[in-house]
């Protein structure tokens, strides 16, 4: 075989000598002015396509060599630093290998909000500084050795910057430098023993393999030279991966993976044994949702990752594999599949296609993240074309980024996925959940009106950006596809005296029956969710029901329980930063998803759907009323006049319904709200929730006995609210089940905010419908009553905005 070395040591004048040295590396030319050659390594995974079980066994075997060297109370101690880029997926095969030390890389990608802990610089890199950013800043303070590992040990400059700068701020007596090839000189071991003198440190050593490089004085023209020689002979289009005109580009499809929430993709910011576990715990899933996206017949599978994202691809990369062999249900996937596993670079390489040189194919592509070098191609290597007359393509690609590569440049006619579909017959892509520093949750009095220990909202505070517009164009927009619902705000009126004195009068009425389901439902969810549930509302309807729940736990069993209020957005899904947040903060077992009531149940669905790729939380919902039929978790399943749905903000903290629209809420950012300050003299928060907590002692009894009916009964969801809805949307010719909200809250609110059609009234409603009729008054509307409603009334939306819409009497709604 011939040796990939070989046509750059004959052509740069390179000696590359050593025992097995030559079996771990081949050569390659490099576009860097104080660099003329590349190092590639064949077992790192980075430019060579590589199986992944030799990757991460080269990487445990490391591991276990320093475990010996350190013994047994040093490796508990020890924290493993890994460097970027090349090395950050290497850095975690130690740390596995170590017996799941702590583990962090250093970055080049800057963070906002993220502190830097330290910095060093690596003279010899495209890039030469290193960021270290670490979530836990007492990770690197600690007495134990500090394992730092790196690709190649070449001059060991690198290695004594990084223990420097780290060295003055906090001192420790070992240090441990892990590479895969030593290719230090004699001056370079002499310089590195001289510095660990003057520290007053250990430094040890650990290498696969010692070797001797020896490059003539003018290696660097020489290199230069070689470029312009290649790039003027070698056509244009195959060294910037130009689509194969003989073969129609594979197909892209983009795959949701069941990545586990507050999980993160990589040592960015610290990766710690808890973290480990949880992601060898979720490996088989996300492996056979990957291999059920592969397209039948595959043989030949790259997964790839994109530069400092090495580990995670990795360990999906050998799961898959080992999903291949247990046939864990991957589509076309079996033994004899050959899967390999590489990432991308910023490392500009020379790319030659002759058997005795290391890169043979380039694809280049712009950046599609945000490093601190700015905007610049980037490369993937060895990535064959189709129709390759030596080499076989690969049948599929797995491209998994982050969720901060998500960009359009990702997604341009030049971007990557562009450019390995042109050379594969499907391209199979998956965003893995940024890392990114989680914001801080807001609390009265500074957004909103509850006290602080109330609830603590996960959301970012857009008071001051102009959001709402008139209901009827709101309406408009959104009947018309232009606009989400949650895109804008309706204008938040001032209640009128007449309709603040029907909501006190409800209250009276009702208060007593309110307390009464929010022990039943709070016994319920002590019982089933206990001891300490951690309560986390559905912002805004659900707020004011997780506060009383809250309250109602400090009363009878003396809980101060965690609360919380998120957004989730029909259509698109919950705040998934927020979940991140929760799972950082709290075991995702303990958090129960609590809401006002259900109409329909198009919130509980989406709830599950949404919490799908996030195993670790229980999509089970609780609610105060449940007349809809669609949860397990309810304090009743009566449709009456619940009195927080009578107001908007002035009942719920002064806080409007929540804002997801991508010009105000980017990837790492909580869903946005309003906190109206201006309508504090109106707000009937604090008061709502003391009245309804004033009757918690006299219902305690008939509360708890209600919950252990409930526990005992079958509380399997019905769904009669659903079918209801679907027959009153064909009854009337309205065609979208979305325009029909039931039960009185979702009635109240359709008068209050959107373009009221028509409500139907059950005949036998009484009182509870009082303020639904002062509303339709003053709107204009109808209410028509029936015998045939399985609620006490239902809201219908005006469909005048949808094509083919048709009145109760069969024509047109214009």
């Amino acid at each position: 075989m011939i040796w990939t070395g070989t046509w750059t040591a004959e052509r740069l004048g390179v000696e590359l000598s050593g025992e097995g040295i030559r079996d771990l590396l081949g050569l390659a030319v490099r576009r860097n002015p104080k660099r003329a050659h590349l190092l590639v390594s064949q077992v790192l995974g980075k430019h060579v396509p590589q199986r992944p079980d030799v990757v991460y066994g080269t990487g445990l075997g490391l591991g276990h060599r320093v475990r010996e060297l350190l013994g047994e109370a040093d490796t508990a101690r020890a924290v493993v630093l890994g460097y970027a880029e090349t090395a950050t997926g290497l850095g975690h095969c130690v740390a596995d290998g170590l017996g799941h030390a702590p583990y962090l890389h250093s970055t080049r990608r800057p963070v906002p909000g993220r502190p830097r802990a330290a910095g060093f610089e690596e003279e010899h890199s495209h890039h030469t500084s290193h960021l270290l950013l670490p979530a836990d800043p007492e990770l690197l303070t600690g007495d134990g050795p500090l394992v730092l590992v790196d690709d190649e040990f070449s001059t060991g400059r690198t290695v004594r910057n990084t223990i420097a700068a780290l060295h003055r701020h906090h001192a420790r007596d070992r240090y441990v430098v892990v590479a895969l090839t030593d290719m230090r000189s004699a001056q370079d071991t002499a310089a590195l023993e001289k510095f660990a003198a003057e520290l007053g440190a250990r430094i040890d050593v650990v290498a696969l393999a010692d070797g001797t490089l020896t490059l003539p004085p003018d290696a660097l023209d020489r290199a230069a030279a070689l470029i312009a020689e290649a790039e003027a002979s070698a056509p244009a289009a195959a060294a910037q991966g130009t689509p194969d005109a003989s073969s129609a580009p594979g197909d892209v499809v983009r795959v949701e993976l069941p990545w586990p929430a507050g999980l993160p993709e990589g040592g960015r910011h610290g990766f710690t044994p808890e973290h480990r576990a949880r992601l060898e715990a979720a490996l088989p899933a996300l492996a056979d949702r990957l291999a059920a996206a592969l397209p039948p017949g595959a043989r030949r599978v790259l997964v790839l990752g994109t530069e400092e994202l090495m580990y995670a691809p990795l360990r999906l990369a050998d799961a898959l594999t080992g999903s291949a062999g247990a046939g864990g249900g991957g589509g076309g996937v079996g033994e004899d599949v050959e899967v390999r596993y590489s990432t991308t670079t910023r490392s500009p390489v020379l790319a030659v296609d002759d058997p005795g040189y290391a890169i043979r194919h380039r694809i280049t592509f712009p950046a599609h993240d945000t490093p601190a070098d700015g905007p610049g191609p980037r490369y993937a290597y060895n990535v064959p074309p189709r129709g390759h007359h030596r080499e076989p393509a690969f049948d599929a690609v797995v491209l998994l980024t982050d969720t901060a590569g998500d960009t359009p440049a990702l997604h341009a006619s030049d971007g990557l996925l562009a450019r390995l579909a042109a050379r594969t017959g499907r391209v199979v892509w998956a965003a893995l959940p940024s890392a990114a520093p989680l914001p801080p949750p807001l609390h009265g009095p500074d957004f909103s009106s509850y006290p602080a220990q109330d609830c603590r909202w996960l959301l970012q505070d857009l008071s001051d950006v102009t959001l709402e517009a008139p209901t009827e164009e709101r309406e408009e927009a959104i009947q018309r596809g232009g606009a989400h619902y949650a895109e804008s705000l309706p204008v938040e009126y001032r209640p009128s005296p007449e309709y603040q004195r029907l909501f006190h009068a409800a209250l009276d009425v009702s208060a007593a029956r309110v307390a009464r389901a929010v022990g039943a439902v709070t016994e319920t969810v002590l019982a089933e969710r206990g001891p300490r549930p951690v309560l986390v509302s559905l912002a805004r309807a659900g707020t004011p029901v997780g506060v009383l729940m809250r309250r109602w736990a400090r009363h009878a069993h003396g809980l101060e329980l965690p609360h919380y209020a998120v957004s989730i957005v029909r259509g698109r899904g919950i705040d998934t930063t927020a979940l991140r947040w929760l799972a950082a903060h709290h075991d995702p077992a303990d958090v129960v998803f609590v809401d006002g009531w259900t109409g329909k149940g198009a919130i509980t669905r989406e709830l599950t759907e949404a919490l799908r790729p996030f195993p670790a939380f229980s999509p089970e919902l609780a609610v105060l009323a449940d007349p809809g039929g669609c949860v397990r978790t309810y304090g009743t399943r009566e449709d009456y006049l619940i009195p927080s749905a009578c107001l908007n903000s002035t009942v719920s903290g002064l806080v409007s319904r929540t804002v997801l629209r991508t010009d105000l809420v980017g990837p790492g950012d909580f869903h946005g709200a309003k906190f109206y300050r201006d309508l504090a003299a109106d707000d009937l928060s604090g008061h709502f929730l003391d009245t309804v907590a004033a009757h918690f002692p006299d219902v305690t009894a008939e509360a708890t006995a209600d919950a252990r009916v409930l526990l005992a009964a079958d509380r399997t969801p019905t769904w009669d609210g659903w079918r209801a809805v679907e027959r009153i949307s064909e009854e009337y010719g309205i065609g979208d089940v979305n325009l029909v909200k039931p039960g009185v809250g979702e009635t109240t609110r359709v008068l209050l905010r959107r373009v009221p059609w028509r409500v139907l009234a059950r005949r036998d409603a009484g009182a509870d419908l009082d303020h639904v009729r002062l509303l339709a008054h003053q709107r204009g509307v109808s209410v028509e009553e029936t015998d045939d409603l399985p609620y006490t009334c239902v809201g219908l939306i005006h469909p005048r905005y949808t094509r083919g819409a048709t009145g109760g009497d069969g024509k047109a709604v214009s």
